[in-house]
Parts: structure tokens; sequence; C-alpha cells
């Protein structure tokens, strides 16, 4: 069935599946146990930000370093991290060491990728199929992370089991940190078995962020969209959005588990529509015109009148907010010099990661002040102006398979 595709890249499915279920059940709980451990809402929004910042510093570190120290190294690294970040959240309470776990850079509270990781990754895909497969390739990479996150939602469900074993208040939660950090240990050992293949690209002497003289003012460009579509996902990333339900309707783990579960079902599910719409109308216009409407129905979650409306609207969003994921990713490779695949994955992973790192803290703030609707509002409006600004910018460059498209 995947035959078209390399022995590493069917590796880094696997890989990508495993970290994705962990973030699954972690986006979910981390701040429900933050609450349980006795942080407020201004601290929650804190601690997310740490995570999230310590994602952005380690994606610049080795996006600096992945090509001269080696890729398999620099995942290797990374999976180590997060069974170390894994660790000290299931077995500390004081809030420095939270906060250390925090910044291993591996932590996710946005039930996505963090860290270098899909850096890297990115990186490699492109030459583990065929050009002709590329897009179908991210949106089924993509896909599995969403199909596997799904799974890992429903296991935050498992919170009440716990319970009854005589498990209470933060201690509940510890066990699915623990399951957390094995996951790390077996990213590890699956790297080790990538080939020597990954590391085709790299190029001689230290590929730093700024070496990009070919496609640098593209690549800026990119960044700066990009950056400000994260910024505005910060407001509404998977822990603020299941810590607001809590709040707002008294929704627990049992209750989120399920319903985070069927918000990933439909997004790994859109990502194939995305592929097969991207060959019809292009990349761009796909990014553009399925992500638009997915932030007004955004912005209108907090005005619904009750929990089951405002959970469905949600539902819809997502069912089409995501299809710009694995269209952006192919995007950007394409538009780029291939020397410089490396170098662009990380400046624009870079640039959402820091971006993204801002904006939990001041949706803490929002939510400590009981004004609920402010995250869905502002990151729903900014996502409208990032949408708009990038097709007005980019509406005429068009990767190489398009090219048929645009004569």
């Amino acid at each position: 069935m995947l035959d078209w595709l390399s022995a590493d890249g069917r590796l880094l499915l696997a890989t990508r599946g495993l970290r994705t279920f962990a973030y699954g059940f972690l986006g979910v709980v981390l701040a429900l146990y933050l609450e349980a451990l006795g942080v407020g809402p201004v601290g929650i929004g804190l601690v997310i930000t740490l995570a999230i910042a310590g994602s952005a510093a380690m994606t610049i570190v080795w996006s600096l370093l992945a090509d001269r120290v080696g890729r398999r190294r620099t995942v290797g690294v990374m999976a180590s991290l997060m069974a170390a970040g894994g660790l000290l959240f299931a077995f500390a309470s004081d809030p420095l060491w939270l906060a250390l776990g925090a910044l291993t850079g591996t932590i996710s509270a946005t039930n996505s990728e963090v860290g270098a990781f899909i850096t890297v990754e990115q990186a490699i895909l492109p030459q583990t199929a065929p050009d002709s497969r590329r897009t179908f390739l991210f949106a089924l990479y993509n896909a599995v992370g969403n199909l596997a996150g799904a799974v890992g939602s429903l296991a935050a469900a498992l919170v009440p089991a716990f319970v009854a074993l005589g498990l209470h208040g933060a201690d509940a939660y510890r066990p699915l940190f623990v399951v957390y950090a094995a996951i790390g240990l077996l990213n590890l050992a699956l790297f080790s078995r990538l080939s020597d293949r990954v590391e085709l690209a790299r190029v001689e002497g230290v590929r730093h962020l700024t070496d990009v003289e070919r496609s640098g003012r593209r690549i800026a460009a990119l960044s700066a969209l990009f950056g400000l579509d994260a910024f505005a996902g910060g407001f509404v990333s998977t822990s603020i959005v299941s810590y607001w339900f809590h709040l707002r309707w008294g929704l627990d783990a049992e209750q989120l588990g399920p319903f985070f579960f069927a918000a990933n079902v439909l997004s790994a599910l859109s990502l194939f529509a995305a592929s097969w719409i991207a060959r019809r109308i292009g990349l761009l216009n796909t990014m553009v015109f399925t992500h638009l409407p997915s932030n007004v129905l955004l912005a209108l979650v907090p005005l619904m009148p009750s929990a089951t409306a405002a959970v469905l609207l949600y539902l819809a969003r997502i069912s089409i907010s995501q299809m710009d994921v694995p269209t952006r990713q192919s995007y950007t490779m394409a538009v780029v010099a291939p020397e410089e695949r490396t170098a662009a994955a990380g400046i624009t992973n870079v640039a959402r990661s820091v971006a993204t790192a801002f904006a939990p803290s001041l949706a803490g703030y929002a939510l400590a002040s009981a004004a609920f609707g402010i995250p869905f509002f502002v990151g729903g409006g900014l996502k409208i102006v990032y949408d708009l600004a990038i097709f007005t910018a980019f509406r005429r460059v068009r990767p190489p398979e398009e090219a048929p498209i645009a004569r």
C-alpha cells in the first residue's frame, strides 16, 4: 500500500503517530492537572507559554545544528528530552520543576507537534517519496498525527478510572505523564533505525537559519505570515480550549476526552480532502478558502447558548480548519530552493513557535477575568487577517507542479 514510500518515510509515520498519541491526552489534561495542583488560570497560561517557548528555543537551536550534528542525532536528543519532560511533570509538584519540564521544549500544550521533531521530519519527508506524492505524503503524515491524537484524547478519559483505583487530585493525572515519558523512549528507539539516507541533504559547513540566499525574501514573508497565524492559534490552543470548556460549561476529563477525539478524527479526515482539493484548485487556494470560513466559526463559539451548541460549532470549525496544514507545508517546501528546505522549515517553524508562545499567557488573563470569549474573538479575528494577507501576497507564486495551471 505504501510501496512508493521509503522505509525511512514509514518510520517517520510511526514516530509521528506515537508522539501525537501522547500529545492527544496531554493537550486535554495539562490545564486540568495544573489546576489540581493549585495553579490558577494566569499561572496555567504562563506554564503553557513556557512550554511553547521551550519548544521555540529547541526549534531554533536544532534548526541551526541539525545538518551539522546529524538529523538522526537531533531527533534522538529531542526524544530523550521528551522522556525527561514527561517524568518531571509526572513526579514534580513544585512550580520550578514544572517550569523546567516545560522548558525542555517537548511538552505539548497544543495537541500538535512541538520542538525540532517537525522541522527535521518535514525536511526529510520530501526525499522519501516522488514529487507527485509530496502533498499526499504531508496529508498522510498529518492525518496519522491527528488520528493518533484522537485516540490519545480518549486516553484522557482514563482519569476517572485512576480515581476509582484510589488516586485523587493531581495524582490521578500522573500515570498519563509516565506513559508520555515512555513514548519518548520508544521514539528514541525508532529514530535509531533511520538509514544514512536521511542525512543526504546535509550541506558543507553550518547551515544557519539566515543562510537562504536564493529564497530569503520568500521565506521571510512566509515566516511573518505564519507567525501571525500561529500567534492567533495560541489563543485557542487545545489546552486553552479544554480549560475554557471546563470553566464555562463544567466539562471534565471524562467528557473532554471524547470531545477532542471527535475533533481529531474530523481533522484527520479533512486532511485527505485537502490533498484532493489542492490537486484541483492549487495549494494556496486550498489553504485560504478552507481556513477563512473555519475562523469565522471559531469566533462564534463563545456566543453559543449551551454546551452542546458550542461543542457542535467547534467540531464544525475543526472539520475544515486543518486543511491548510499539509498544503502549507507542501507549499513551503515547493516554493523554496531544494537545498534550503531544512533552513526554510526551521525558520518558518521557529516563527510559528515564537509567535505562539506569547498568546497563552494573554488568554490566561482573559480566562481569569471571566472574559471567556476574548481568546476566541482575538484568535479568530487575527486568523482572518492572516488568510487575507497570505492570499494577497502569494497568489501569483506557484509550486512547480502547478505551473501548467498557471500557464
